[in-house]
C-alpha cells in the first residue's frame, strides 16, 4: 500500500488574513492506492463548504474549500504517480479560497464524500487500469477464489467502543476474535488475512476501508460488538451497506460511525453516494449473500452450546467503513455487550473462538452455492 501524509502548517487567521476572524485550516492531506484506485482524505478542521470540477489541458480535478486558509510557506505538492493521479496540490487561490487539485494521469469516474468529528473529504478517484491475475493457491485452499480476506477489528486506541456493565471494552472482544479468525482461515484454509490493526491503537474509518481497496482483498469482515440503552436486549446481526429506515439500524450506525442519531439521519439524506457506491462491481448482491451465510452460521454454531442465542438476522444501514470497499463487505454485531449476560460470554475465550469458527464457515459456505442458506424471515 502506498501512503503519505503531508502535513501544512496550521496559522492564526488573524495573523496572516487580516478581516478572518473565523474559518476552517486544512491540516493534511493523505492518500492510498493500488491500480485502478486511489483514495485521497482532505484533513480540515472543521466543516467546511466547498465546490469541486474537471478542467482539462492538463486533465484535473479540482476542490475549492471555501473560508479556509493554509500556509503560503510551505511547498504544497504531494507526488502520487500511481497511474491514476500524478500528484495533488494544494494552494491559497484566494484570502477565503484553498484549492486542492489533483492531476490526473488515467481516470474513469470519481465520488466525493464528507465525514465528521473530525471533519474530513474522502475523494475516490477510479482510473482505468487492470490490476494483474493473481496465480491459483495450494490445494490447501478450500475457499475457491478467496485468496485475501481483509479482517477489520472495530475501534482502538481512544475509541473504545461499547463498554458493558462491568467494564468489558468492545475494542479489546473484537481484536481477539479478529486475530482467532485470521489464524484459522490462514491455517485452516491457506487465505492471507490482513488486518486494519493488531493491537490498541486508532485507526480512521476511511483510512480501514481504503487499506482494503489498496490491498486488493476479496473480502472485507468488519467485527464489532453491539450496544443498546435497554440492558436486557441481546442477539447477533449482520449488516451490509444500503439505505434504510429502521431506526435501530440507523442507531446501530450513528454508534459505529461516531455521530449523533440526528446527523446520521441528514448523511442517509444523501442517497447519491450509496447508489454510485451499490453499483460498483455489483457487489451488493455478493455482499448480502455473504452477510446471510455467516449470520446463519454465527446463530446456529453458538445455538449448539448456549441457550437463548437471538437471530436479528441480516440488516442494511450506512456505516462510514463500508463505503467505497471495492469487494463484498459486510459488518458483524457479534453480541450486545451492554447485556450482562452475553458481556460475560464476550469475556470468555470460548465463546470468541466459536465466534471465529462460525465466520470462517460461514465464508466457505458463501463460495459454496450448494450450501448457501437463505431465509424467508429476513426482509430485504
Amino acid at each position: 500500500m502506498k501512503r503519505a501524509f503531508l502535513v501544512l502548517l496550521v496559522i492564526a487567521f488573524s495573523c496572516t488574513f487580516a478581516g478572518i476572524s473565523h474559518g476552517a485550516v486544512i491540516q493534511g492531506i493523505r492518500y492510498w492506492s493500488n491500480e485502478r484506485y486511489t483514495r485521497v482524505v482532505l484533513d480540515v478542521n472543521t466543516p467546511v463548504e466547498f465546490t469541486q470540477n474537471r478542467i482539462s489541458n492538463p486533465d484535473r480535478l479540482f476542490f475549492d474549500l471555501k473560508g479556509c486558509i493554509m500556509s503560503d510557506e510551505i511547498k504544497t505538492i504531494l507526488p502520487i504517480s500511481d497511474n491514476i493521479l500524478r500528484s495533488a496540490r494544494a494552494a491559497q487561490f484566494d484570502k477565503n479560497t484553498v484549492r486542492v487539485v489533483l492531476d490526473l494521469e488515467s481516470f474513469e469516474s470519481f465520488n466525493v464524500m464528507t465525514l465528521h468529528e473530525p471533519f474530513r473529504i474522502i475523494i475516490d478517484v477510479y482510473g482505468n487500469g487492470k490490476a494483474p491475475s493473481t496465480p491459483p493457491r495450494g490445494e490447501k485452499q478450500k475457499i475457491t477464489g478467496i485468496r485475501k480476506v481483509l479482517i477489520d477489528p472495530g475501534h482502538g486506541g481512544k475509541d473504545t467502543g461499547a463498554v458493558g456493565p462491568n467494564g468489558l471494552y468492545e475494542k479489546d472482544v473484537v481484536l481477539s476474535v479478529s486475530k482467532k479468525l485470521g489464524k484459522i482461515l490462514n491455517e485452516r484454509y491457506n487465505i492471507e488475512a490482513i488486518f486494519t490493526r493488531e493491537d490498541d491503537v486508532f485507526i480512521p474509518l476511511e483510512e480501514r476501508t481504503a487499506v482494503a481497496n489498496s490491498k486488493k482483498v476479496d473480502l472485507f469482515i468488519s467485527i464489532h460488538a453491539n450496544a443498546s440503552p435497554y440492558r436486557s436486549v441481546r442477539g447477533i446481526e449482520t449488516y451490509i451497506l444500503n439505505w434504510t429506515n429502521d431506526e435501530g439500524a440507523m442507531r446501530v450506525a450513528a454508534r459505529e460511525n461516531a455521530i449523533s442519531l440526528k446527523k446520521m439521519r441528514k448523511v442517509q439524506g444523501d442517497l447519491q453516494i450509496i447508489l454510485q457506491d451499490l453499483a460498483r462491481d455489483s457487489k451488493r448482491d455478493e455482499s448480502l449473500k455473504l452477510a446471510h451465510n455467516v449470520q446463519v452460521s454465527l446463530v446456529s454454531a453458538l445455538k449448539e452450546d448456549y441457550k437463548e442465542i437471538t437471530d436479528l438476522g441480516v440488516k442494511h444501514a450506512l456505516f462510514y467503513v463500508l463505503v467505497g470497499a471495492e469487494m463484498p463487505s459486510i459488518l458483524a454485531e457479534i453480541s450486545f455487550i451492554s447485556n450482562n449476560e452475553e458481556e460475560k460470554r464476550l469475556s470468555e475465550d470460548d465463546y470468541r473462538s466459536k465466534i471465529a469458527e462460525a465466520i470462517a464457515r460461514g465464508i466457505d459456505e458463501y463460495v459454496a452455492p450448494s450450501k448457501l442458506v437463505k431465509r424467508d424471515s429476513d426482509k430485504l
